[in-house]
């Protein structure tokens, strides 16, 4: 993931109409940020954040159409896996993996915060759980309870990155802050079933919690056994003595794409805390190659029983080919319910690999689905350069804001576009 960086301070607007949707450039030129993190101020949905790897942190205050860009800073090392999130009182969180000097590589996973959000030197130096000695710590997600301000979170620890030693494991934690991330609590093991060190389809990876509106925590993530999911009635102080195993994931969820680096179909877990009729529904989808290795394909599965029963996989991509749909993430809108789906996709492709952004959004809990081309043009990657392992999307009250990479010409950049919905 190690990169050069190319630092351009400054504000961005170039703008891209060739569709419908215009398209806004966040980052600078002459830079190569991936994996990028979106999250919306819910006290002023004009003001919105990003973070991409490695350390790159992105602002906008007229709801993304003009960037200003900067570098993050931390005494523990910022070193990727960006993950952005606002809480209910307006404190904006920027997760990131370390690379501490005093430390091991990736040892720990870093919170910064700050209440000023246009101002990157008003973050926090950072706090963190426990480090576990040599052990490298990756791919963390995060939610944060609306009513008490909890911060939950959950990551993949292995005993030694990329090891083909099958003494060597990789399983699930779990960790929480009562405080706004000033503090962590130790971490603890939720996996039963560990998984290999690979990074691939035996490894046990992207899990995602989310909290109802009990305070009850479920956590899913993939690996060897499938989909599996974990529970908490108890704010992660217990759970089950073994993690449920929902359904398989054709294919794994490490495949190949032509001209994509590398590509997942790490499942991504939402719950509805809307008013509406699909309150406390829970939402999971992921990508897989059920129909074939040229096939890719956007799933989701809902639960609307607390996590007892899911429904048969639904299909969200809504074209007729035997393409590739990839790269998938979602959201959803609190104020209304509104499923919001980003993914890369090739059905409408003229050339081999050329690719497009589309967005998908449903309104009655995924019984329907209406999907639109976004991106203001198609691009052509190479698999030469890295792509990153996810996108982003945010949505709060109809403002809805999509993050995506472009590849022209070997150059990787950040885009977004005007997607609001009042």
């Amino acid at each position: 993931m190690h990169r050069c960086l190319f630092i351009i301070i400054g504000c961005v607007n170039y703008a891209a109409t060739f569709g419908q949707f215009t398209n806004y450039r966040i980052s600078p030129i002459n830079h190569n940020p991936v994996e990028p993190s979106v999250a919306i101020n819910p006290l002023n949905t004009k003001e919105v954040a990003v973070g991409a790897v490695l350390d790159d942190y992105y602002v906008s205050t007229d709801g993304g159409v003009h960037w200003k860009s900067d570098t993050l800073k931390s005494p523990y090392g910022v070193y990727g896996d960006p993950v952005l999130q606002f809480d209910a009182k307006g404190r904006l969180y920027y997760f990131h993996l370390s690379n501490y000097p005093k430390g091991y590589w990736i040892d720990r996973i870093v919170c910064q915060f700050t209440d000023k959000f246009s101002d990157v030197n008003a973050f926090s130096e950072g706090s963190f759980p426990k480090p576990f000695g040599r052990k490298a710590q990756d791919k963390h997600w995060v939610d944060i309870d609306p009513n008490t301000g909890v911060i939950y979170m959950t990551w993949t620890q292995f005993d030694k990155y990329d090891s083909k030693n099958f003494m060597d494991s990789s399983r699930i934690m779990f960790s929480k802050s009562m405080d706004r991330g000033l503090t962590w609590a130790n971490p603890k093991i939720i996996s039963f079933y560990n998984g290999d060190c690979l990074d691939g389809d035996k490894t046990v990876e992207g899990a995602v919690p989310v909290v109802g509106a009990q305070g009850q925590l479920y956590v899913t993530w993939t690996g060897p056994k499938g989909l599996m999911l974990q529970q908490s009635s108890d704010g992660g102080d217990t759970w089950l003595p073994v993690e449920r195993c929902l359904m398989q994931q054709p294919g794994g969820w490490d495949f190949k794409i032509p001209g994509i680096f590398r590509c997942n179909g790490l499942p991504v877990l939402n719950i509805d805390r809307s008013q509406g009729k699909h309150e406390g529904t829970l939402y999971l989808s992921w990508s897989d190659q059920r129909n074939g290795i040229k096939d890719t394909d956007v799933w989701l599965s809902k639960s609307q029983d607390e996590g007892k029963n899911w429904s048969k996989p639904i299909r969200v991509n809504q074209d007729k080919t035997k393409t590739h749909q990839f790269m998938s993430t979602f959201t959803i809108d609190q104020s209304d319910g509104t499923l919001h789906f980003l993914f890369y996709d090739r059905s409408t492709a003229k050339q081999p690999n050329e690719t497009q952004v589309v967005w998908v959004k449903s309104q009655d809990g995924g019984k329907r689905f209406e999907q639109q081309c976004i991106s203001a043009k198609p691009f052509v990657p190479t698999a030469k350069i890295f792509f990153g392992d996810y996108i982003s999307i945010a949505a709060v009250e109809g403002h809805v804001v999509p993050v995506w990479v472009r590849l022209d010409q070997g150059r990787a950049s950040l885009w977004t576009a005007n997607l609001n919905q009042k």
